[in-house]
Formats: structure tokens, C-alpha cells, sequence
């Protein structure tokens, strides 16, 4: 969006510094990256991107600063997965904004989601970094948010994942690490903070004790780095070797009860003008709280609560489609407007979608700290780097800034 860098880009890119960006990222990340990288980063305002940082500050607040919202949001953590000793507030946050135009031309965002659960913080650096060394962009080009610099961001991070540990009993726990195409990701911890990736499903209890396995020694895990799903355990039907209810001697550094707590049900909940309208799909069917949504179908969104990735959306649900979901999973369906965003960055391909995450951190006992952005572009429904395999300039972006 922002000249002269939109332009000058475009002018100056090669396939010979893409394929460039692509090797440095593999190398960077110790791996072969399996989804689709863009051609381009996306070059923003401060301010703009520092708008979009206050406004998710603002709508996570609004949601922690409301009994009834973290009342009503009990409800929404499956008994067999909650975790005692949930800690007072997220340790991640990330808020996903679309951009619609205004009648006056001008742009606003428009909330698409948030999630009390970490994204991609480690690649995301190195993707951001890389773009302005692959294509010898301008060096006063920043990524960080919040006053952050590269050394700064990993030492909050270091702060929120290890904390006071030796990082030798921190370990960052996921389903199958080796397979998830995020363990790019889990590259660039090991070598920043020299933690351990390990299995969630191979860890060993003993009493209330956690340990995993490294070279033939049994270690002590003291946190946790949670990045393993809920629903894609119990998708996997995975037996883990302990009970999420236990009193474990174990931190976690994204405790696992916020990603039910602040996820797609909190939508109906948050009152601000960058919030679509949504209504739980149960208080539909009982016509409750439904005149903000518009009645055509075509402007309406079906989601599930607890998917990741995009996965069960359904555009323009019919009532066939309604009707199909059981009554007693009614509840974990978000009825919700649909927003048209505007494509907004130019491409060789035509105009094309930006949804912009921010990504924030939160230490024990500190304050909310807006981190990074990451940036995804499309130009089908779907943002969601999987949807837009088929096409070029779109996918896992970075957004870049000129200094202030």
C-alpha cells in the first residue's frame, strides 16, 4: 500500500530473489517450508499499523475486563482438558483484521478473529528480516511493534517462554512436531532460546512430574511452550501419557484453558465499531439477539468455534445447512456478518487481499506488549495460506514499516 515502496517493489522484483528468499528461509529454519511464502511483504504506515495494535489492545481488554464475559467463557472449556492453575491472563494473543473501504475512501479495519493462543513468533522474525536481505531492500525498514527492536523482541520472548527456567526443562509441546507444517517455527525457537521440541503424546509422568527424553536421559520439564490443539487430539484420538486435570508440578507458557476462553466465541461479546455482527448459532435458531445480522444469506458466515486454520467455515449457509448441525452442538457455531475486505495491495496479479495479525505477548505480571504483525494475502474466500496454493503473490507475508 505505501509509495514509493509498492511500486519500486514490483518494478525491481526478480524470480531470482524470490527463489533467493526461499533458500534463506529453508536455511534459516533448518527445514523445507511446505506453505506457500508470497513474493512480496507489505509495506504499511506506522500509524496504520499502530491503530490496528490499539484496537486489538482495546478488544482484549474489553473481554478481561468483564466478569461476565470470563464467566459465561468458563463454560466453554471441555472438562476432560481443564487445566488447573490457569494463569490470570494469556500469555499470547493475536487479532486478525480485514480492511473495508469507507464511503469517504479512506480505510478501516474490520476484526476478522482473535485467539488467545501463539502464532508463528519465531519465523515470523526471520520472514521479515529476510525479505528486506533477499531483495536488499531498505535497512531503516522495521517489523517489530511497541517500541521493540530484534534484540529486545527475543528477550520478551525468552522472557514468556522460558522465563526463570534453564532452558533445558523448557520444551515447546506439539502433536507429531516433525509433521506440522508450523515446525519451521519450532526451528527458530530451539535455536534462539535452546528449548526442546518434543512429542506431546511421548512426554513420561512420574507422580506429578513431566520428563522427556534426550539422548537416553530422562529430563524434568518445568514449562510448557503449549502449542498442541485440543481438537486436534481428540480429531487424532490421541492417548496422552497424562490427565490435563492433574495437579502437575509444571508451568505453561500459554496456559491451555485461554484457547477456549478468548477464541470465536468471544465475538458476540465485543462491543466496538471494527467488530462484525455474530450471534451463537443456538441463540439463532431461538431468535435471540439476531436483528443486527442481515438477512441475506450471501452476507452471512457459519463457523465453528474451536477450528483452526479456517477449517468447517461455510459461506452463505443454507438452512439445510443450519439445520444439520445438531441441536446439542448448536453452541459451538458462531453465526456471524460477512465483511467485504478490500484488496488493497498491488500486485502483477491485480489488487489482492491483506489480513493482518497482530501478535502480542503478555508476561507473567507485566502488561500486554504488541510484538509483530503477520501478514496473509489472498484473493479467493479464504486467507488462510492452505486455501491459495494455486496462485503467486499470495500467502505467509511481513509486514514492514518506515521508521518513525
Amino acid at each position: 500500500m505505501l509509495q514509493p515502496y509498492r511500486d519500486s517493489f514490483n518494478d525491481h522484483f526478480t524470480s531470482r530473489r524470490y527463489d533467493d528468499l526461499l533458500y534463506r528461509l529453508n536455511h534459516q529454519t533448518r527445514t523445507n517450508i511446505e506453505f506457500r511464502v508470497a513474493e512480496t511483504p507489505c509495506f504499511f504506515s506506522r500509524e496504520m499499523i499502530d491503530n490496528l495494535a490499539a484496537t486489538g489492545a482495546t478488544l482484549t481488554h474489553q473481554l478481561l475486563n468483564n466478569p461476565a464475559y470470563l464467566q459465561a467463557s468458563n463454560q466453554t472449556i471441555p472438562e476432560l482438558y481443564r487445566v488447573p492453575n490457569e494463569n490470570p491472563q494469556p500469555n499470547f494473543m493475536t487479532v486478525d483484521f480485514g480492511l473495508v473501504r469507507n464511503p469517504d475512501g479512506t480505510l478501516s479495519p474490520k476484526l476478522v478473529e482473535l485467539q488467545a493462543f501463539p502464532s508463528i513468533f519465531g519465523y515470523q522474525d526471520i520472514l521479515s528480516r529476510q525479505y528486506i536481505e533477499a531483495y536488499n531492500l531498505d535497512h531503516d525498514l522495521t517489523w517489530h511493534l511497541g517500541g521493540l527492536n530484534e534484540r529486545s523482541y527475543w528477550q520478551l520472548l525468552r522472557q514468556v517462554i522460558v522465563g526463570d527456567h534453564d532452558p533445558e526443562n523448557v520444551v515447546l509441546a506439539e502433536i507429531d512436531p516433525d509433521q506440522q507444517k508450523t515446525r519451521a517455527d519450532f526451528r527458530v525457537y530451539e535455536d534462539k532460546l535452546n528449548v526442546t521440541t518434543v512429542d506431546i503424546a511421548k512426554v513420561r509422568r512420574q507422580g506429578n512430574r513431566l520428563f522427556y527424553q534426550n539422548a537416553g536421559r530422562q529430563i524434568p520439564i518445568h514449562r510448557i511452550y503449549n502449542r498442541a490443539i485440543v481438537d486436534e487430539l481428540q480429531r487424532k484420538n490421541i492417548q496422552l501419557p497424562f490427565d490435563y486435570r492433574d495437579q502437575l508440578e509444571v508451568e505453561w507458557a500459554g496456559h491451555p484453558n485461554w484457547y477456549f476462553r478468548i477464541s470465536k466465541f468471544s465475538l458476540p461479546y465485543l462491543h466496538h465499531p471494527s467488530v462484525p455482527k455474530a450471534v451463537f448459532l443456538d441463540d439463532w435458531f431461538a431468535r435471540r439477539n439476531i436483528e443486527s445480522l442481515p438477512h441475506q444469506r450471501d452476507r452471512l458466515l457459519l463457523k465453528p468455534l474451536y477450528s483452526f486454520a479456517g477449517k468447517g467455515i461455510q459461506f452463505a449457509p443454507t438452512d439445510a445447512d443450519l439445520n444439520a448441525i445438531p441441536v446439542g452442538d448448536r453452541h459451538l457455531y458462531l453465526l456471524q456478518e460477512r465483511v467485504a475486505f478490500e484488496p488493497t495491495i498491488q500486485t502483477p496479479h491485480g489488487p489482492t487481499q491483506a489480513e493482518i495479525r497482530i501478535m502480542y505477548l503478555w508476561p507473567d505480571g507485566g502488561a500486554l506488549q504488541p510484538a509483530i504483525a503477520l501478514v496473509r494475502l489472498g484473493r479467493g474466500l479464504m486467507m488462510g495460506v492452505d486455501h491459495n496454493r494455486d496462485q503467486e503473490w499470495v500467502g505467509s507475508s511481513a509486514a514492514l514499516t518506515p521508521p518513525l
